[in-house]
């Protein structure tokens, strides 16, 4: 029963950039924070994993890069190191979310750019709410979109990011909670959510 959040990377098995793991006892706004210290240090999240345990604890997995991993002298071993300290500190750091930054688009979502689309619908049972969003990718665009759900009190479950070149493609499970109380909640996250996906 440890707080204290378990954080450990890796060099990624499955190209450049780094797997990063975190387990820690879920709380609020945890996806975002995450998020957020990848936005911070120019890290984008090109893959992640995002699972609650029956008992309580949150088990995420990410797959990152950026244009300076590695600074000139510096190694993947300190890199590893640096990541692993500085996201338990800022997992245990209660101050308020940052505001996200607007991420460049690419030269080429820029010619061919992707219309937003969000998604959300519940499932049969009513405990959560299906969400989908499809953009063009950018940086920060997965701390954006957080930051609105975290926003609005709306729990995570699991989800599933996909960054396919310049295209992005998340599905995520929200907590039926609040959303299922207040219907006009869902028309606001939705509006809000495409406002954060556009540019």
């Amino acid at each position: 029963d440890s707080s204290v959040p378990i954080v450990r990377a890796r060099l990624s098995p499955v190209g450049e950039g780094l797997q990063i793991a975190v387990y820690v006892k879920d709380q609020e706004d945890l996806f975002a924070r995450i998020c957020a210290y990848f936005e911070r240090h120019g890290f984008s999240i090109w893959d992640a994993r995002i699972h609650t345990t029956k008992h309580g604890y949150a088990l995420d997995t990410f797959q990152i890069s950026g244009s300076n991993l590695v600074d000139e002298g510096g190694s993947y071993r300190d890199l590893i190191q640096l990541v692993e300290f500085e996201l338990t500190a800022a997992l245990q750091n209660t101050d308020p979310l940052p505001s996200p930054s607007m991420g460049r688009l690419s030269r080429q979502s820029r010619i061919f750019p992707i219309q937003p689309r969000v998604h959300m619908i519940p499932d049969e049972r009513g405990q959560y709410y299906a969400l989908s969003l499809s953009a063009s990718d950018r940086t920060g665009l997965l701390y954006a979109v957080s930051r609105v759900l975290a926003k609005h009190q709306v729990s995570l479950h699991t989800a599933r990011i996909n960054t396919l070149g310049e295209r992005v493609e998340d599905v995520f499970l929200l907590d039926a909670a609040n959303l299922s109380k207040n219907p006009k909640l869902q028309i606001l996250l939705e509006t809000e959510l495409l406002e954060a996906l556009g540019v």
